[in-house]
């Protein structure tokens, strides 16, 4: 697990946060929350807000348009 402050960075640096972590060292998002210590409802919700959503099938965030 990291010890990072991730609660006050932009939706874009934690997109990429996300989808690095999932890519390398998290095979779903349960695991992502955990390896970032991170609170899943405010990930989540800065994601969705700025437009994005977790597609299982690829086990990344994904642009919801």
């Amino acid at each position: 697990m990291m010890s990072l402050n991730l609660e006050g960075l932009s939706a874009e640096v934690l997109l990429g946060i996300a989808n690095e972590h999932l890519r390398h060292n998290c095979k779903d998002k349960a695991a992502l929350f955990y390896d970032l210590d991170i609170c899943s409802e405010h990930l989540e919700k800065t994601l969705n807000e700025a437009g994005f959503s977790y597609d299982a099938k690829s086990n990344q965030y994904r642009d919801m348009k």
